[in-house]
């Protein structure tokens, strides 16, 4: 029994050395509202910097969407049976953006009496698309000039004649 005695003096010994703390309803608590708080916190911070930087509205009317949808493949399909070949030459330099465009018809020969207009739409903010006044240099030529855009764009160009739109084209661009 002595040697029992010892073993649990020594054992009392050892654990006085640790201190556990209790767990109380106190702590528990304190604990689960300290948890919620900060996901409550970092909820907050990521609802302000996504409603600040997109608004996510595009479309106001989806019926309307819907019908200029529907107007949108029958201008197409005019504008195919034309044949029109329009080409555009982007670049940049010295602070700016330069567009060229040229319009041919089936057989090769400049169109006339167009008029023209251009814009480098930005992929996920439209209130950094760029208009690109253009002026016409000869029949079939354009020429225009907008302030630098680095980057990927879709680049828009549209051919009108007396206010009714006959070519339209969005390609994709990357200026650097």
């Amino acid at each position: 029994m002595n040697e029992q005695a010892e073993i649990a003096a020594n054992d009392a010994n050892a654990g006085a050395g640790c201190r556990t703390k209790e767990v109380t309803g106190r702590m528990v608590l304190i604990c689960l509202v300290a948890f919620f708080a900060v996901v409550a916190g970092v909820n907050g911070i990521m609802i302000r910097a996504a409603v600040s930087t997109f608004g996510g509205v595009e479309t106001a009317n989806s019926y309307q969407a819907g019908l200029t949808f529907a107007r949108e493949i029958a201008a197409v399909e005019t504008q195919d049976a034309l044949h029109w070949d329009v080409r555009a030459k982007v670049a940049t330099s010295a602070g700016e953006t330069a567009l060229e465009v040229t319009a041919t018809d089936a057989s090769g020969n400049s169109l006339t009496g167009l008029e023209a207009s251009a814009r480098l739409v930005h992929p996920a903010d439209r209130r950094l698309d760029h208009d690109v006044p253009l002026r016409a240099e000869a029949p079939g030529k354009f020429r225009g000039r907008t302030d630098v855009a680095f980057g990927q764009w879709a680049l828009v160009i549209e051919l009108s004649r007396d206010g009714a739109r006959l070519f339209r084209s969005r390609n994709q661009v990357f200026l650097r």
